[in-house]
């Protein structure tokens, strides 16, 4: 099921001011209720456009990606940030702690991801017992941001993929191209 991985060249393209039409960092710290206290996993964090702004609100935000070179790009960023820890990783074998997050988005990233099993046994790992995690996604209509049509996972079937890994699900769609699944691990 897994899509081509983005490419770090094309980092600039995240930070479009278009995605704030279809979905604000903003949208997303409400939907996870994020607060103060709050220590929050960004899985697929990229350059930042997520991890920045819940770096505002959080206490901590664990800016996960396989790339470094995407990390390097959120830390030139996040100059002055004191509240960010860069992890280099893939999603199927996370390199934090059990149960050190309150919170947790996987953005846009799903789709890409080869072991779908064992990156949710990792996202259960890794939030605490009965708090949120949210995964983002674009749903399977043509258009032109995102991923090929071929890559994208339906809100349905990504609604499945979480029942089938004994959580349950709530779809949300922040936009007719974008969609949230929450559910407390």
């Amino acid at each position: 099921m897994a899509g081509k991985r983005f490419k770090p060249g094309k980092a600039d393209r995240l930070l479009d001011p278009k995605r704030k039409e279809i979905i604000s960092p903003e949208q997303v710290i409400a939907h996870l209720e994020v607060t103060t206290t709050d220590y929050v996993a960004d899985f697929g964090a990229g350059n930042g456009y997520f991890t920045l702004p819940l770096a505002e609100v959080a206490e901590k935000v664990y800016a996960v990606d396989i790339e470094k070179q995407m990390l390097d790009l959120l830390k030139k960023r996040a100059i002055e940030v004191e509240n960010i820890d860069y992890i280099v990783s893939s999603l199927e074998q996370i390199n934090l702690a059990d149960q050190v997050a309150d919170k947790a988005v996987a953005a846009f990233v799903i789709h890409e991801v080869p072991d779908l099993k064992k990156a949710f046994q990792e996202f259960k790992r890794i939030v605490k017992a009965g708090n949120k995690i949210l995964v983002l996604e674009w749903e399977a209509i043509e258009m032109e941001m995102g991923p090929p049509l071929h890559e994208r996972i339906s809100s349905q079937k990504m609604k499945e993929i979480f029942e089938e890994n004994g959580l349950k699900p709530e779809v949300h769609h922040f936009h007719e191209a974008v969609y949230g699944v929450t559910a407390v691990v």
